[in-house]
């Protein structure tokens, strides 16, 4: 779930949905990167994708970070 930033863009995360999402291998919290509609999980090294304001907690389907 997606609600407007300040812009009007539609980029923000629900916090309330981010206080909810943990990261589904490790159980740890997750990140917001508007920039990128992802919530990245540092413990995992993966940023999970936010696609029409749904995450993609799927490990298969998240992207690994450097």
């Amino acid at each position: 779930m997606q609600v407007e930033d300040e812009d009007g863009k539609g980029t923000a995360l629900d916090p309330k949905l981010l206080e909810l999402l943990v990261c589904p291998l490790t159980k740890g919290s997750l990140r917001w990167d508007a920039e990128k509609s992802e919530l990245i999980s540092k413990s995992a090294k993966l940023a999970y994708p936010v696609r029409d304001g749904i995450p993609i907690m799927l490990p298969s389907e998240a992207r690994p970070l450097d």
